[in-house]
């Protein structure tokens, strides 16, 4: 195009009008060849060329002006556009010289400036309501669009083509069914039913708000189809999980396209079919050399690899990527590293995180590869990742929080927690379960309180899980008057799980009759019971002694309810008839079993052995044990108890030494309790914590206080050969008098004291504790390894049965 400045505009003396509308003509052609070749400084040439000769007298070359600068857009364009509309005489502006600038503004995102304009305009035609619907649309502010569209009718404007496509897509975002039937009626009123882009968007919106039955008949009732008309429609019932007719569609396409395979694939990948996604991406590959896959096929591909765990396939499409040359960003990188860490190639994820721009990840990718190194139990890398995520959502909390708290690290889990509330997002339910379930665990019965009260103002209590949660909590916290409270206020649901809960409870706290009238209660009320019921159920009546009944669920579990046992509820039945005295019976069950008994069995007969003082079996049961887990110091330390209860003390020593010589240590015996919003951890003969010296005094004391009242120590819990008093001291120093005796200062006369053991009470501290309750007249609930014991008065609720 020649230079603009040398261009002949100069008019002559006293021209005629044509000669000047024909130059302004001539400068309305120059303006839209600028605009094609996207020369901004050509275009201000012919400008300035044309305000030297005078030629803006010409509203026709105004408005070309304007629409170029329009077009041009950016800042120097909108300036140049505005000023240009202000020099323009308000006489000399028309319709089109308003939807100039109202366009250049709506164009370049500035809807403020647009609705500015658009309120000025003396005079609006269906152009500056189209211009509106559009920016509306384009800067996603959907229901403004449609609401502009409603006045633009509502005006008496005939819509055109474009403006019902855009305000189609605007009720298709926000899925306003309602206002997208309006529009139709004016497509079918204005005879466009026919035209394909209309029908298309027609199709699109029905499809998007989920009215499969309209979309249908929309669809067949289209004169033309374009591929897209069929994409609409296969998507749509892919999205909604109608896979037969989605592929029986795609089998009659007379034209695909990569959205067409992309439909099925998606469709298949995200209603669980992932299988089947696999194998039509290979179909994809085999039938059709022409078709590439883009972006969108890959990423639901590995998708389906990582819900499938296939890695060694998702390394193969990981492969294509690489030899393709297919930018590896945004989504694909994405999903790549969720199907590695997924799939538990963890170090593979994080390679291609390193590797990654940090701007293209998102937390979903995050999320999947810190849940990987959650599931190898390495909390410290898991905690890297969590760091250094930029967008924490709920999702990426909470994993984090669940991967403490699976990993044993629950004071992690609390302080996580805590700092979720001052600065994360709002907990959802599987959030508060989760730190429910840490309550559970530490026995921080006034933190879980006010969780609960959490969960009850975010309306979250009304959730299974959490709802459960807290019956547990109260439960294992020792409180069950409060998890029977919550209990009776959700049993209405009738599920499983939360009945299960209740039971195991009432098993756990030594009123195996409750939990048996419960699961009573459960069955006739219609609900079914899965195979932790009957643990629970099993757990009840090993407790309360009641074999036959315990026989009689056993078969009920199997022939009414169609369970197989599991060696959960062999080793339960073992627990049963042993505890029972019925030794012979439970170490024939062990011989029928068909499966080979693991060490809960074995572990269950063993400690049957030394209430019943079987040494003879002991010796087998530990033998067997020793055998399936050789590290097992508990298994040593049973069969000395054993040997002692029968005073057969060098046999006792001999096994003791047997431990020593083969490097089994010992588990550390620990108790803990819960006061003033702090958790006090106390091992025996403790010397760590800060009022060592007042809780040895309190201990000391507790000790004269209960042998004054009749307490007679049993020196045969200590196995090792030392002197009676030395045995004496030893035992009184036990970690959960330790804990009993600080829960005695630390808290008012008559508070019930909560303390937990991560190992079964000794005989020594249970009489002991017996002892303490009535002296102290303090009501002392004791969490061991395997039940709770109330003691009051001098009793406790196992009856000197556990």
């Amino acid at each position: 195009m020649r230079d603009a400045a040398a261009l002949d505009l100069e008019p002559h003396a006293g021209p005629p009008r044509t000669a000047l509308a024909a130059a302004a003509d001539h400068c309305a052609r120059l303006l839209r060849l600028c605009g094609a070749a996207a020369n901004p400084g050509a275009g201000r040439a012919v400008h300035a060329r044309a305000v030297k000769v005078g030629l803006l007298a010409s509203a026709y070359l105004c408005n070309n002006l304007l629409s170029y600068y329009a077009a041009a857009g950016g800042g120097g364009g909108l300036r140049e556009a505005r000023r240009l509309f202000d020099e323009v005489p308000a006489a000399r502006r028309n319709v089109f010289t308003w939807n100039s600038l109202l366009s250049a503004y709506a164009k370049s995102g500035r809807l403020a400036d647009a609705r500015a304009v658009f309120a000025e305009m003396p005079e609006r035609d269906a152009v500056s309501w189209t211009v509106m619907v559009v920016g509306l649309n384009r800067a996603r502010r959907f229901w403004e669009a449609v609401e502009a569209f409603l006045d633009m009718v509502g005006d008496g404007l005939a819509p055109t083509q474009f403006t019902l496509t855009n305000v189609l897509s605007s009720c298709a975002a926000v899925e306003a069914g309602g206002a997208g039937r309006r529009v139709h009626s004016f497509v079918v009123k204005l005879g466009l039913g026919g035209c394909v882009p209309v029908a298309n968007s027609v199709l699109n919106m029905y499809g998007k708000c989920g009215d499969a039955e309209t979309a249908r008949a929309v669809f067949e009732r289209m004169p033309l189809r374009s591929v897209s008309s069929w994409n609409a429609m296969v998507s749509l019932d892919a999205r909604l999980g109608r896979m037969d007719l989605a592929v029986s569609l795609f089998e009659t396409m007379p034209d695909r396209t990569i959205v067409s395979w992309n439909a099925i694939i998606t469709g298949y990948n995200q209603n669980g079919l992932d299988a089947k996604a696999l194998r039509f991406f290979s179909r994809m590959l085999r039938d059709s050399s022409s078709m590439v896959p883009d972006e969108f096929t890959i990423t639901s591909v590995l998708s389906a690899c990582a819900n499938l765990r296939m890695v060694s396939i998702g390394k193969q499409v990981h492969a294509y990527i690489l030899t393709s040359g297919m930018p590896c960003v945004g989504q694909v990188t994405n999903a790549l590293i969720s199907m590695y860490a997924k799939s538990g190639s963890v170090e593979n994820a994080r390679g291609v995180m390193d590797q990654a721009v940090v701007a293209d990840l998102n937390v979903i990718s995050f999320t999947a590869l810190l849940e990987g190194y959650v599931k190898l139990g390495d909390m410290k890398r898991a905690r890297e990742i969590f760091d250094v995520m930029s967008d924490r959502d709920v999702v990426a909390w909470t994993a984090m929080i669940v991967g403490y708290e699976q990993n044993g690290h629950n004071d992690e889990a609390m302080e996580l927690f805590r700092s979720m509330i001052r600065s994360g997002p709002d907990p959802n339910s599987y959030t508060l379960a989760a730190v429910l379930s840490v309550c559970a665990s530490l026995a921080c019965l006034d933190y879980g309180k006010q969780i609960h009260c959490k969960a009850i103002r975010s309306l979250q209590e009304q959730s299974s899980s959490v709802s459960n949660a807290i019956v547990t909590m109260y439960a294992r916290s020792g409180s069950l008057p409060l998890a029977r409270r919550v209990f009776g206020q959700v049993r209405w649901r009738k599920e499983t799980v939360t009945w299960t809960s209740m039971i195991v409870a009432l098993a756990q706290h030594g009123l195996g009759e409750d939990a048996v009238g419960l699961f009573e209660e459960m069955l006739r009320v219609g609900v079914e019971p899965d195979r932790i019921t009957y643990v629970g159920v099993f757990s009840a009546c090993t407790h309360a002694g009641f074999v036959d009944q315990g026989r009689m669920y056993y078969q009920q579990m199997q022939d009414k309810h169609s369970i197989a046992p599991e060696m959960s509820h062999y080793a339960c039945m073992v627990d049963l008839l042993a505890r029972s005295g019925l030794l012979s019976e439970a170490q024939e069950f062990i011989r029928q079993m068909p499966v080979e008994p693991d060490a809960i069995a074995w572990g269950a007969l063993l400690s049957a052995c030394r209430v019943h003082k079987n040494a003879e079996l002991a010796e087998l049961a530990a033998e067997k044990l020793l055998s399936i887990d050789p590290g097992n110091s508990g298994a040593y330390s049973a069969l000395c108890n054993v040997y002692a209860a029968c005073g057969r003390w060098g046999d006792a020593a001999k096994t003791w030494k047997r431990r020593k010589d083969g490097a089994v240590r010992k588990e550390t015996g620990f108790s803990w309790t819960h006061v003033r919003g702090r958790v006090h951890v106390f091992g025996a003969d403790d010397t760590l914590h800060p009022q060592r010296e007042a809780v040895y005094r309190m201990a000391a004391k507790t000790w004269q206080d209960i042998k004054k009242a009749g307490f007679i120590p049993d020196l045969q819990s200590v196995l090792h050969d030392v002197d009676d008093e030395l045995k004496e001291e030893m035992l009184s120093r036990h970690s959960e008098k330790l804990a009993i005796a600080f829960g005695l200062l630390a808290t008012p006369e008559g508070m019930t004291l909560r303390v937990m053991k991560n190992l079964r009470v000794c005989n020594d501290c249970h009489t002991a504790i017996k002892f303490i309750s009535k002296v102290a007249d303090r009501e002392i609930i004791l969490r061991d390894a395997t039940r709770f014991h109330h003691f009051r008065d001098g009793l406790c609720s196992c009856k000197d049965y556990w």
